[in-house]
């Protein structure tokens, strides 16, 4: 994580100097020295660019003088309009703006101790970069940015809020490491050793291989993962931060298919790469997993991962396959390639039977068709309780990790009924990922639960102002959010 430091508000004499500015916002504080030191060639610079502080806007002045190597001013739009999306989105500009700068001081004397904080995290997120297989790169192209040092009147009071903070960052750096690496390293058993490392953070982990699986009668999740030479695991990770610890746990599912060829129904070759991030679901549980425990949060909270590898051999499942989930349902499967709604299936079952939660999120990267219907601005969410259903909504619109809506009907279950078994694992293309999310309700048993299909959200093609282009994490820190706003002691 880039360094983050708060010090009392002092003009520098060196590096690069930020200004954070709302609309039509007065010379104050920091901003009025610096502009007095470099006599007045801020005031001036920023006058001629017609920089007034609009929310997104940044403006560069170069060698103003005063020992300053440049000045960036950002805006951050209205006063009373200023969201904490707004602050983070001002901290990634700050880090993408002045990468080749070594040392920055960002003059947040006009923001509130929290205000500073979040701004400080938008940095740090937009400074992420994974870069471990890298062996030649140009100097051009590497970040120089190693401090960033936040200018405040209260520097304890931010340090403080920037904390809890740190820890859902590097929650987020976690599941965007996960993501972003390649399948011949990030298998399930590989996968699964990653998460027992978090014990180290105070989270208790337990790891189920093929033979316990198959004891307890993990059917559908294991049938997806035969045809690999690289064994299914199932990963419990267990946060008892609540003050009673017979409280009833939060519980969050991911699917995590470490890669997805589509099995017998193969994948066409263009773009399979791309399917090193069908486990995205379960990263984000894990990393959210991370930033509980990093934060010490007030709450008994489980998560589990189903992982798997998706491959044809000649021991894979075939279309016309029935297998017996854990719940004793049968499926027919119709389609090798809907494979992330079988490991759901008895890893779902699994946890409401077991721990009996307050409700269950799961999240997975689980049909091209929400892709179709949202694009990449919003997850899909289909949920069986109206009032879980509007809490991740808000939790999503704080954090900026934005969900739609979608609905859940027994028409459309009709899709899903089989001549031959209880159900089968695909309905057609009509509505398909709402066919697939009426699949898993199957598994619920009536239990507050939500469904979250990230298929578009999980990687991004282009650079964001807190998300370098790549794994996204999206999730963490919404779900992070909703433990939070509603779920703490």
């Amino acid at each position: 994580m880039l360094d983050i430091a708060f010090a009392k508000s002092a003009l520098p004499t060196s590096g690069a100097l930020v200004l954070v500015i709302h609309e039509d916002e007065k010379p104050y504080g920091l901003w009025q020295q610096a502009d007095e030191a470099t006599g007045g060639a801020i005031a001036r610079a920023l006058e001629v660019a017609e920089f007034k502080g609009g929310k997104g806007k940044t403006c560069v002045i170069l060698a103003p003088g005063a020992g300053l190597s440049r000045v960036l001013a950002v805006g951050l739009g209205k006063e009373g309009d200023v969201k904490q999306t707004t602050l983070e989105d001002a901290g990634g500009a700050i880090a993408s703006a002045l990468a080749r700068e070594t040392t920055v001081a960002v003059a947040a004397d006009s923001l509130k101790p929290g205000q500073a904080a979040e701004v400080a995290l938008g940095a740090a997120l937009r400074g992420y970069r994974f870069d471990r297989y890298r062996t030649k790169e140009k100097d051009e192209d590497k970040s120089k940015l190693a401090v960033l040092t936040v200018l405040t009147d209260h520097p304890a009071r931010a340090k403080s809020a920037f904390e809890p903070l740190k820890g859902v960052a590097n929650g987020v750096f976690l599941t965007r490491d996960l993501v972003s690496e390649p399948p011949n390293v990030l298998h399930p058993a590989e996968m699964a050793s990653r998460c027992q490392k978090l014990s180290e953070l105070g989270l208790k982990v337990e790891v189920l291989g093929p033979k316990e699986m198959g004891k307890l009668g993990f059917g559908a999740l294991l049938g997806v993962a035969q045809g690999s030479v690289n064994e299914a695991r199932m990963v419990v990770m267990h946060w008892q931060g609540a003050k009673k610890t017979s409280e009833k746990p939060v519980v969050f599912v991911g699917k995590g298919v470490t890669f997805d060829t589509g099995g017998i129904s193969i994948k066409p070759a263009g773009g399979m790469e791309d399917m090193k991030w069908d486990m995205a679901g379960a990263g984000a549980v894990i990393g959210l997993m991370a930033a509980l425990a990093g934060r010490k949060a007030k709450v008994n909270a489980i998560g589990l991962v189903g992982l798997v590898e998706n491959m044809p051999s000649g021991n894979a499942q075939r279309p016309g396959d029935v297998v017996k989930s854990y719940s004793g349902q049968t499926i027919e499967v119709i389609n090798t390639d809907a494979e992330g709604r079988l490991v759901l299936a008895d890893v779902l079952w699994y946890a409401q039977e077991k721990y009996d939660p307050k409700f269950m999120v799961n999240l997975a990267t689980l049909t091209g068709a929400i892709i179709i219907g949202l694009g990449h601005e919003y997850g899909g969410l289909f949920s069986n309780n109206d009032s879980l259903a509007e809490r991740l909504t808000k939790a999503g619109e704080a954090t900026g990790e934005k969900l739609w809506r979608m609905p859940l009907h027994d028409n459309y279950d009709k899709q899903i009924k089989s001549d031959i078994a209880d159900m089968k694992n695909v309905g057609g293309r009509p509505g398909g990922s709402i066919t697939a999310a009426q699949f898993i309700q199957r598994f619920v048993n009536k239990k507050p639960w939500a469904h979250l299909d990230i298929a578009g959200m999980a990687w991004s093609s282009k650079d964001a102002p807190t998300i370098p282009k790549g794994a996204t994490a999206y999730g963490v820190r919404m779900l992070d959010r909703l433990v939070a706003d509603h779920y703490e002691d």
